[in-house]
């Protein structure tokens, strides 16, 4: 198991679209994936879950990954944060 820590750097945090385009590229992978914020971890493949962690712009997330493509998983959701959920304010 592998885990990274990143910083939502869009206006608005993690909201249904952001939580949305996450989950669809932890949904790509094999891997295990989590989410936690908060105290709070959840399956990054649910859209609901990833919602429910209410992080806000600047938050510190831990995304967790766990099975054969996990460095994969990581590097995707990396460049998803790190580029604002694809250019978001």
């Amino acid at each position: 198991m592998k885990e990274v820590e990143l910083v939502v750097r869009n206006e608005m945090g993690i909201h249904i679209r952001s939580a949305s385009k996450l989950s669809k590229v932890a949904s790509r992978f094999q891997s295990e994936v989590y989410v936690a914020y908060g105290g709070v971890e959840v399956n990054a493949k649910s859209v609901l879950g990833v919602i429910g962690l209410a992080a806000e712009a600047g938050a510190v997330i831990k995304v967790k990954a766990d099975g054969a493509d996990e460095d994969a998983v990581l590097a995707a959701i990396r460049e998803l944060v790190d580029g604002r959920f694809d250019g978001e304010p």
